[in-house]
């Protein structure tokens, strides 16, 4: 099998990475690609967010399977352009990408398929949002309606913050709060099978102890020792196999990856909000721990054969993603700054490196964005598999590196 992957990031590298291992592929494109990514795959030249140049690009390569990353590519269309031509595409049409795409489309659907979610309003106005933020009280949870790369959402105690963040966009979505942890949990699906993975978790703000602004993830890790019992079987019954029915039912049938943000308040558990794509960066640690070829789960979901493909299984043990991010981030990034080390740390036992926002200057490997890179490692259990991964961290260096030092610190495996 030939495949394509589109997008530049940490979680192209991966999902580029797993299908190089894959015995069941002959060949892995990608495009545009970083420099981890061509370690694995072939470079090309495109832009990911035309479509009818990824369909040409798709075609002229003759290739089985286009995997499409990133969320924007998705809400553009690019995958119909690509399915246009015949070819097979993991990922869901632009229509369906609005699950990701309107923050009120997604509770829409969610409301129709009686999905647990938190109360919602949706707003247009700074009039309406003073009026949700008093309905709600806080903490308050402002959401951007559109795609904001995982940046968009405003948790806070002040009411001019979350005024401010409402002003900055055009449509907002304000929430109550959940309380209680946070759970990532995927599913790949043909529109009408749906595979859930193991459950993962992410850290989104940028300081140790959740401080400081959101950001696109700052590490993630997986399985949960703590996870309730049944929350797998739980999710696929009330989440996520209710809204696919649902995404059927209304003629915009979605295949691909359905990633749920999840909250276990209590009250029970809720949905935060609806993904279309693999998430960054939990796919890392998830694809680390996969223990089949990721191409027929995949290409099941892109050709409605999912039923045919065994389930996804997992190896046991444990895998731990510590995120780098360059000098200024999440507010800016600092780019052009020299990258030593990720060859060491690649070499240390169970470690490897993720490429997300690096270029190549010369012979010089640097920054080319805010998350640089991810170091992933296994273990035997949790605090193995994070111990590792600080170890491939402290091998590596770039000028106002940043990371967090507390990832899955707090588990007991």
């Amino acid at each position: 099998m030939k495949t394509l992957v589109i997008g530049t990031g940490g979680r192209e590298h991966a999902l580029a990475r797993a299908l190089a291992h894959d015995p069941g592929v002959t060949e892995v494109h990608a495009a545009p690609g970083n420099p981890g990514i061509a370690a694995v795959a072939t470079l090309h030249d495109v832009d990911p967010m035309s479509g009818p140049a990824v369909a040409e690009l798709a075609v002229s390569l003759g290739v089985d399977l286009v995997v499409v990353g990133p969320e924007a590519p998705l809400v553009a269309g690019v995958a119909d352009a690509v399915r246009d031509k015949g070819i097979a595409v993991f990922g869901p049409s632009g229509a369906a990408a609005q699950l990701e795409g309107s923050k009120a489309f997604a509770k829409a659907v969610m409301e129709a398929a009686s999905v647990p979610t938190a109360a919602a309003v949706l707003c247009s106005s700074v009039s309406e949002v003073a009026s949700a933020l008093d309905r709600f009280g806080p903490p308050y949870v402002v959401k951007d309606d559109g795609l904001a790369a995982g940046k968009g959402v405003v948790v806070t105690s002040s009411r001019e913050d979350a005024l401010a963040h409402a002003a900055g966009c055009d449509r907002v979505v304000v929430e109550e709060y959940l309380d209680g942890p946070e759970v990532s949990l995927f599913a790949i699906t043909d529109g009408t099978t749906v595979y859930p993975l193991q459950p993962a978790q992410d850290f989104k703000r940028i300081f140790d102890g959740d401080a400081g602004p959101n950001t696109g993830g700052m590490g993630a890790y997986t399985p949960l020792p703590w996870a309730p019992e049944g929350l797998v079987g739980e999710v696929l019954r009330d989440v996520l196999q209710p809204t696919v029915d649902e995404m059927a039912r209304r003629g915009t049938p979605f295949s691909g990856l359905l990633y749920a943000g999840l909250a276990l308040t209590s009250r029970g558990t809720r949905v935060i909000e609806f993904n279309a794509r693999w998430g960054d960066p939990e796919t890392q640690p998830l694809l680390a721990l996969l223990d089949a070829p990721l191409s027929p789960l995949l290409m099941g979901a892109a050709t409605g054969t999912l039923a045919s493909v065994p389930a996804p299984v997992w190896k046991d043990g444990a895998a731990v993603a510590v995120v780098m991010a360059s000098a200024g981030y999440p507010e800016s990034a600092s780019r052009g700054d020299v990258i030593t080390g990720t060859d060491a740390a690649g070499s240390l036992d169970r470690v490897h490196v993720i490429h997300a926002g690096t270029a190549l200057d010369g012979a010089d490997l640097v920054t080319a964005g805010g998350r640089v890179l991810a170091v992933v490692a296994t273990g035997g259990d949790v605090q193995a598999a994070r111990a590792s991964a600080y170890d491939g961290v402290a091998a590596i260096s770039f000028p106002g590196a940043q990371h967090r030092s507390d990832i899955a610190a707090h588990v007991e495996s």
